[in-house]
C-alpha cells in the first residue's frame, strides 16, 4: 500500500508488521506495548531505554500480538491489530458483532471484573501523574447491569445522497467523521433495541426532509422510547427507601445508567452529609438529581444553575415530590454564589460539571465562598485531577476517591472525590 505523504518513517515503515507484548492500557482503553530500539549513543538498559511505545487498540495486558504500523509520532507509534498471538486469560468473545468497528465500546473483549480493576487503576494513575497525589482509591463500584443499561442513545447519519440515507450509527473506531451502521446496540436498554429498527426505517423513508447531517434521539422512559428532544419524560431514582421522580426534557442531560443511580446518589449523599454539614449547595443542579436525592440529609438545600429552564424543572420536581427544604436559583456564571446565605463552615457543596471540568472563574468563586466540604462528581477524571490541584492550592485536603462504573464495556467512568477544608 502506498505510504501517505505526511507519514514519518521512523522508527517503523508504513504498514510494517511487528510483534509486540502489551503491558498496560491507556485511559482511552488502548493497549500499550514497548519495543526496544537500538540506540548507539547509550548502553541498552530498561532505565535509559524503556522502549518505544506502540499503541494497539482491542488488545489486553499480557498479550503478544501482531500489529501493523500506520503512524509514527514523536514519542510513540500507532498500529492496528492484525491478530492475537498469545491471548490474555481475561479475553472474552465480544457480544456485539460490531466490536472493533464501532467506536462506542472499548472493553467488550475484557472480563467485567478486570474492567473494574483497570478503571480503578486509571484513576490511581491520573491522581499520581496529573495531581502528584498518592492516596488509596476505593475499588470501582460495579453497575448492576453490564448490558442493556443505557437509557439514551443518539445515532448519527450523513446528509442524504441521491435521495437516500446511508449508515445510521456511531463513529467508526479511531475515526472522527466516518460512521458504522448500527442496527442494534447491546448496551442500550431493551426498549431502545425494540424500537430502533422501526425508527431507522422511518428515518430512511423521510430522507427528503434532511438537508444536512443529523442525529436521532432514542430515550427510554416508562417502558417506551421518546424521540422528540422537546417532549417531557420521567425517571425515578430510589435512594434510602425514597423514590424521587424527575421530569425533564428528553434531550436534556440526565445520567444514562438508571440502574446504578441509587448507589451513586446514595454515596454522594453519605459523603456530603458526613461531618455534620447542615446545608447543601448543588452548584450544577440541572433538573435536581443530587439536590432532591440528598435533601433529606440536610436542613436546607440550594441548587444553582446558569440555565433558568433547568432551574425551573428542578423547582417542578421538588413540588412533584413534596420536598420543601429546597430552593433553586438561576444565577449568572459570574455570580454563582451571590445569593447563597448559608454559613460556609456548615455547608457542603456538590459539583458535577461537564466533561471540560470547572473553569477558573467558577473555582475562584467557590474558594471565595469557602465551604467546609466539597463532593466533586466527574465524568472525566482527567479534568477532575487537573482541578484537584487548584483545590489543594486553595487549602483543601483530599479524603476519599470512589470511581463508579456507569458505563460498562466502555472506557468511560464517573469518579467522586471528597475534599475537606484544612
Amino acid at each position: 500500500m502506498r505510504r501517505p505523504k505526511k507519514f514519518h518513517p521512523f522508527p517503523f515503515d508504513y504498514h510494517q508488521e511487528i510483534e509486540v507484548e502489551i503491558s498496560s492500557l491507556s485511559n482511552l482503553g488502548v493497549g500499550i506495548g514497548r519495543i526496544q530500539l537500538d540506540d548507539p549513543a547509550q548502553e541498552p538498559s530498561e532505565e535509559n531505554n524503556p522502549g518505544w511505545v506502540v499503541f494497539v487498540p482491542h488488545t489486553l495486558p499480557g498479550e503478544k500480538v501482531l500489529a501493523r504500523i500506520f503512524r509514527n509520532d514523536k514519542s510513540h507509534s500507532q498500529a492496528d491489530l492484525v491478530r492475537v498471538i498469545e491471548a490474555s486469560p481475561d479475553r472474552l468473545a465480544p457480544q456485539c458483532p460490531l466490536f472493533g468497528k464501532c467506536g462506542g465500546c472499548q472493553y467488550q473483549h475484557l472480563s467485567y471484573e478486570k474492567q473494574l480493576a483497570w478503571k480503578t487503576r486509571q484513576v490511581e494513575e491520573l491522581l499520581e501523574h496529573m495531581a502528584d497525589v498518592h492516596v488509596s482509591v476505593s475499588p470501582a463500584v460495579a453497575s448492576p447491569k453490564q448490558w442493556g443499561y443505557r437509557s439514551k442513545i443518539t445515532p448519527h447519519f450523513k446528509r442524504p445522497r441521491d435521495g437516500k440515507i446511508g449508515d445510521i450509527g456511531f463513529l467508526l473506531a479511531g475515526q472522527r467523521s466516518h460512521l458504522v451502521d448500527v442496527p442494534q446496540c447491546p448496551i442500550a436498554m431493551e426498549e431502545i433495541n425494540a424500537a430502533l429498527p422501526g425508527i431507522r426505517e422511518q428515518t430512511r423513508a423521510q430522507a427528503k426532509n434532511y438537508k444536512k447531517d443529523a442525529t436521532l434521539l432514542l430515550r427510554a422512559t416508562e417502558g417506551r422510547v421518546e424521540t422528540n428532544h422537546r417532549s417531557p419524560i420521567s425517571e425515578t431514582v430510589t435512594t434510602d427507601d425514597r423514590a424521587i421522580t424527575f421530569h425533564f426534557l428528553a434531550g436534556d442531560f440526565f445520567q444514562n445508567n438508571p440502574f446504578i443511580l441509587p448507589s451513586f446518589t446514595g454515596y454522594v449523599a453519605e459523603q456530603a452529609s458526613s461531618g455534620g454539614a447542615k446545608f447543601l449547595v448543588d452548584a450544577y443542579c440541572g433538573s435536581g438529581l443530587f439536590s432532591l436525592c440528598l435533601a433529606h440529609k440536610f436542613e436546607k438545600v440550594a441548587g444553582v444553575e446558569v440555565s433558568e429552564t433547568a432551574a425551573d424543572w428542578a423547582r417542578r420536581n421538588a413540588a412533584l415530590n413534596q420536598i420543601e427544604n429546597t430552593s433553586f436559583l438561576a444565577a449568572s456564571a459570574e455570580a454563582i454564589f451571590a445569593d447563597i446565605t448559608f454559613p460556609a463552615d456548615e455547608t457542603a457543596v456538590v459539583i458535577d460539571p461537564p466533561r471540560k471540568g470547572c473553569n477558573q472563574e467558577f473555582l475562584d468563586q467557590l474558594f471565595a465562598f469557602g465551604p467546609g466540604k466539597v463532593v466533586y462528581v466527574s465524568c472525566n477524571p482527567a479534568t477532575q485531577m487537573r482541578d484537584l490541584k487548584e483545590f489543594i492550592r486553595a487549602g483543601y485536603q483530599l479524603t476519599e476517591v470512589q470511581p463508579f462504573d456507569l458505563f460498562p464495556q466502555t472506557r468511560h467512568l464517573e469518579c467522586v472525590i471528597v475534599l475537606e477544608k484544612a
